[in-house]
């Protein structure tokens, strides 16, 4: 599993020091990862082959050529960039994921579990607050905050 936050920081390549906790074949990161814009936030999303799977299995449970579907692959599939690790542990993040995700030079890694999101270390500062209040609401029972926030 992908946990805790790391602050890092990008060198003038855009490469950056993915954790060693990271890097390892319980996750299937051992030799790289796979990175593409989230789907869901303004920031990069990231993981080895078991999150891979678990985005291939969601693709096929939808009816082959809909719609629904069609999105998803054209959003996971042709965004996706495998990145291997050089010789450091670092892995050289493209121009044009840095772009969409708005990353500066100063950015978090955030490990979610079977995934982890690389934020511009501002945009995750700004966000952070309002997201333990959501999962704060949620812990308590109310369902009432803010899906997708």
């Amino acid at each position: 599993m992908f946990l805790s936050t790391y602050e890092k920081q990008l060198d003038g390549k855009r490469r950056l020091l993915i954790p060693q906790e990271f890097r390892t074949a319980d996750n299937g990161a051992e030799h790289g990862v796979f990175c593409f814009f989230s789907m869901a936030s303004d920031c990069l999303e990231a993981g080895g082959d078991k999150l891979m799977a678990e985005y291939v299995a969601r693709i096929e449970a939808l009816p082959f050529g809909s719609d629904r579907r069609t999105a998803l692959e054209e959003t996971f599939y042709a965004g996706q960039r495998p990145l291997s690790y050089d010789g450091g542990g670092r892995i050289t993040l493209p121009e044009s994921l840095c772009q969409d995700a708005g990353l500066g030079d100063d950015v978090v890694i955030v490990g979610l579990g079977p995934r982890f999101q690389i934020w511009d270390r501002a945009r995750w500062n700004a966000r952070r607050d309002a997201r333990r209040a959501l999962a704060r609401q949620v812990m308590l029972g109310d369902d009432t905050g803010g899906e997708g926030a």
